[in-house]
């Protein structure tokens, strides 16, 4: 296994295309936008020169490592000679459907199709193709050249053959695999988003201020980021849309996300990427967003 495809050349995309590269494996980066697929190499980049400037990789494994990448607008010539598909996508089920379905018809028979999805079900993604014993979730952590795990999840019909195949591939990355089971928001997902929407719920009923929440979790809780600054790291409009996801799953009210959450995703106030969330990214500061604003 030595050629992979990887779907999206967004922050996780281009991530796990790096590392794979890094390790030897030729890799074809796909995306329906040259622009992103630019920006996705100017980030791997940018991440190659940093650890050559740390002296971790030398210039020659920088060179190698882009060498072994190659874009294309066009799932079918990307994914022709694949022998593992990682689809990082938006996460979106219509869209992943869609893409697998098409995956499904263009990659090879023998070809093992993943999704880097964080909470939707591997099963109902695998009901779309005719290889369902061939579909995996490879669960990649953000910033995924730096982060170790990789939530390793098996869907209803996933063979035994095939976890052990994607389990080794990914110690063969340095990273740690987990075999879960395909639950809603699996283990990583299912623990951390009511976490973060309970660090809401404290500032949407007036407890504690955002600077104040994020404080306790960091130093009482040795967490390395407060909740509300890890929302803003993966976006509000994310932890909303897995939330739902989870509620949906489970009909469990203690899923439901928090007013303020929806409130916020409401008024494009997303986060870092769009520069403010529950922090103020606009003037290179951290200031607290007034809740109330969004109550």
């Amino acid at each position: 296994m030595k050629n992979i495809a990887v779907i999206g050349a967004g922050t996780m995309g281009n991530g796990i295309a790096h590392v794979f590269a890094q390790n030897n494996y030729k890799v074809q980066l796909i995306d329906i936008s040259k622009e992103s697929l630019s920006k996705g190499l100017a980030t791997i980049t940018k991440n190659l020169d940093r650890l050559v400037a740390k002296d971790k990789i030398t210039e020659i494994i920088k060179q190698e490592t882009l060498n072994n990448i190659t874009t294309f607008t066009s799932i079918v010539d990307g994914v022709k000679n694949s022998d593992l598909v990682v689809e990082a996508a938006t996460e979106n089920i219509a869209l992943k459907l869609k893409i697998f379905k098409e995956l499904d018809e263009v990659a090879p028979k023998e070809a093992i199709l993943a999704s880097n999805t964080s909470s939707i079900s591997i099963t109902q993604i695998a009901a779309v193709t005719n290889r369902p014993e061939k579909v995996i979730g490879m669960h990649f952590m953000n910033p995924v050249p730096i982060m170790k795990l990789v939530e390793i999840i098996r869907g209803y019909s996933t063979s035994q053959e095939v976890t052990s195949i994607i389990m080794k591939l990914s110690e063969s990355l340095g990273k740690v695999p987990v075999e879960v089971n395909d639950y809603p928001g699996f283990v990583a997902n299912r623990i951390l988003m009511p976490m973060l929407n309970e660090a809401i719920e404290t500032l949407y009923n007036g407890v504690a201020g955002v600077y104040e929440i994020d404080t306790v979790m960091k130093l009482g809780m040795a967490h390395p980021m407060g909740p509300l600054q890890l929302a803003d790291f993966i976006g509000l409009d994310v932890c909303l849309s897995i939330l739902n996801i989870i509620y949906d799953g489970f009909k469990n009210p203690k899923y439901a996300p928090c007013p303020l959450l929806i409130n916020m995703v409401q008024a494009g106030k997303l986060g870092i990427k769009t520069g403010e969330g529950f922090y103020d990214y606009t003037e290179n500061r951290k200031a607290e967003k007034i809740s109330k604003q969004f109550s």
